[in-house]
Formats: C-alpha cells, structure tokens, sequence
C-alpha cells in the first residue's frame, strides 16, 4: 500500500494539467498513488492525462458535479493512511512529499500537516502571508484560525491529512460551490491543530476562468451559521469567521446582494475587523465596483492576497 493518496480533481484543465502530474511524479518521495478524478471535463484533459503511463496513476470520470463531489470520490477511492490532494492548475516543489513524510514521523501524533505556498499571479510569483510571526525554526505547530487571518495555512494542494481526519470532521460539503475548502478547514481547526512547514512546497497557478474568481456562485458561499454556538466561546474562531463574514459581505454587496449582505454583515463584531474594512463595508456598491481593478492590481504584485480581503 502507498504512503500517500494524491487527489487530482479535473475539470477542463486542459492547459495545465500535464504540468500538475508531472510535478507530482517529479517528487523524491516515490511511495504513492495519484487518484485523477475527471468531474465531466468537456476539452482535451483526458487526451493529456492518457499520455502519462504510470501503474500508480488511477483515472475515473464521472459526470460533472463540482469540485467537492470530486475530491470525496477521490476519498472513497484512497488506499493509503495520508491523503492529499492538488488542484489541477496547480503544483508541487520536488521535495513536498518527502517533507510531509519528515515531518509526519517527526510528529507521529498529530493529524493534519501543511507547508506555505506562493501565488503566481498573472504579474509576478509571490509568496503567502501568514498571520503567525516565523520562529527559528522550520516547523510550527498551530491553531488554525490564528495562523489563517491573512492567508490560510491549509490549502487544497498544500496539506495532508491522516485518513481518520475525514472520519470525525466530515468531508467536502457538495452544497456549497465556491468555499467549500473554507467550510472545511473550519470544522477540521475545530478539531486538530496543524503541524505547519515553512517551505514554500506547492504553487497555486492563476487562472482567471478559476471557480474562485467568479462571483456567480456568491449564493451558495458558506454559511458561517453553523458554527455559531462554537464562536461564541472560541474567540480565535471568531475572529477568523468575522474576517470572512466581512469578505462575503462585500462581495454579496457588489452583486446586488442586499439580503445576502444582511446575513454575513449582521453578525460582524466590528471590534474584529480594521478601521479601513468597516469603511469599506459603508461604501455603496459602485463605489466598490471602482474599486476593484486597484485592489487586483496590488494583488498581482503580491501587496494584498486577494481583493476586499
């Protein structure tokens, strides 16, 4: 059996995927299997994926139902003890795997393990910013919600997780399209702390027909109200969700989303967000719209991760 099961949930990557692939079968850690999930991809992605002739690559398709029925097929599928996943546009550094093993036997108690990643925008490549301040050493062990106010220190193709992980907090929730990897990090921190790498061992690839950067999905964004009960004596997972609420809001507020906004603003602790965010959250919404192609701009020179965030 392998050491680790690598999920690849595909759809129409066509441009990157044989990078991705490659990236993996690249590592110096060579004891796993790659589990390549084909969510209904509708261009030349499986003509890429069928030139790879490697007995660790396993393919399924299926018809398509989103990322995250994609990635709990790859997880019904797994056969070894550590699962991982990486997006299709995305990639790994040569030494990711043989990182994640280090450090699982290093700490063989622990549960839920990542490393820092950079961005390549459509401008420059530019590392993540972490809200926790960088010790001597390499590695830190973490509370998720603290470490995750700038950037999140788990990520779909930066972490491995011990199989029991999905056991006890749940897979990907296929309801919600857009955020579901959020959703989840969420009710994992909840549970476990993260064993945290600071080398920069994966690349998320821009890609400006990703999922993420479309708003049509703004209605089914997560519901932060399930946690509700746990904010309320978890200050450090308040702080995160409120972050986020105030991200949502204003995104729900450029599109039209009065109702919407209502939701995710209500519930803000105006305590746990900025003088400049609690202005932002006045502004009418074609104030916001103007504001959008500057804030991209500082994004892609790496001067903030992600708009109205």
């Amino acid at each position: 059996m392998a050491f680790f099961s690598i999920i690849i949930p595909l759809y129409n990557k066509e441009n990157f995927i044989e990078n991705t692939i490659q990236s993996v079968l690249d590592q110096t850690f060579q004891d796993f299997e790659i589990i390549i999930v084909n969510d209904g991809s509708t261009d030349k992605s499986e003509e890429k994926i069928l030139q790879f002739k490697d007995f660790r690559i396993h393919y399924f398709t299926k018809k398509n139902e989103g990322a995250s029925t994609a990635r709990n097929y790859g997880i019904e599928k797994a056969n070894a003890d550590f699962i991982t996943f990486l997006d299709a546009d995305d990639y790994w550094y040569p030494m990711f795997l043989e990182t994640m093993f280090a450090n699982i036997k290093a700490f063989p108690e622990q549960n839920v393990f990542s490393a820092a990643i950079e961005f390549d925008t459509s401008k420059k490549t530019i590392p993540a910013q972490y809200s926790i301040v960088k010790s001597e050493s390499e590695i830190e062990i973490v509370n998720y919600f603290k470490a995750s106010l700038k950037e999140t220190v788990l990520c779909t193709s930066c972490a491995v997780f011990h199989k029991t992980v999905f056991e006890k907090a749940g897979n990907f929730d296929t309801k919600i399209k857009s955020g579901q990897d959020t959703d989840l990090w969420i009710r994992i921190g909840l549970l476990y702390p993260v064993v945290f790498s600071w080398k920069i061992l994966a690349r998320y690839v821009y890609d400006d027909k990703s999922l993420s950067k479309n708003n049509q999905w703004i209605d089914k964004k997560p519901d932060f109200s399930k946690f509700e009960e746990a904010e309320k004596t978890n200050p450090d997972l308040k702080i995160f969700l409120d972050l986020n609420r105030f991200s949502l809001a204003i995104k729900s507020k450029i599109a039209g989303k009065k109702e919407l906004f209502k939701k995710y603003y209500q519930p803000i602790n105006l305590k746990n967000i900025s003088l400049k965010k609690r202005i932002l959250l006045r502004l009418p919404p074609f104030v916001l719209k103007s504001l959008i192609p500057i804030k991209t701009q500082l994004a892609n020179l790496g001067l903030q991760s992600s708009v109205f965030k």
